[in-house]
């Protein structure tokens, strides 16, 4: 058996395999940016904003069947002719907007 051949194949293997967990299986996480910015193309749809922000730490969040890490921000529009503060919860992993609600 060729042990310069096998302790360089088994080299090979690992490196391969910590490659392939840290750039396809973890976790990885959206920008809060990137998801403030699909909300705020969101509520443009119904009228003006006014103003908007995210809390870019990424926080834990559980609710029932959701345990998850999210970010929370807030929307300010004009909707019927008044100034209304929206505020909600994106998931982190998904972008997924969990919920919304007037602030």
């Amino acid at each position: 058996m060729n042990w310069k051949a096998f302790i360089a194949g088994v080299g090979a293997g690992a490196a391969a395999g910590h490659l392939v967990y840290h750039y396809l299986l973890s976790d990885k996480t959206i920008s809060g940016d990137v998801i403030l910015e699909n909300v705020k193309d969101s509520f443009k749809q119904d009228g003006p904003i006014e103003g908007s922000w995210i809390q870019l730490k990424k926080q834990h969040y559980k609710k029932f069947a959701i345990d998850t890490f999210v970010y929370h921000g807030g929307i300010t529009c004009i909707r019927e002719g008044e100034k209304k503060q929206f505020e909600f919860i994106a998931d982190a992993n998904t972008g997924t907007i969990i919920d919304v609600y007037l602030a």
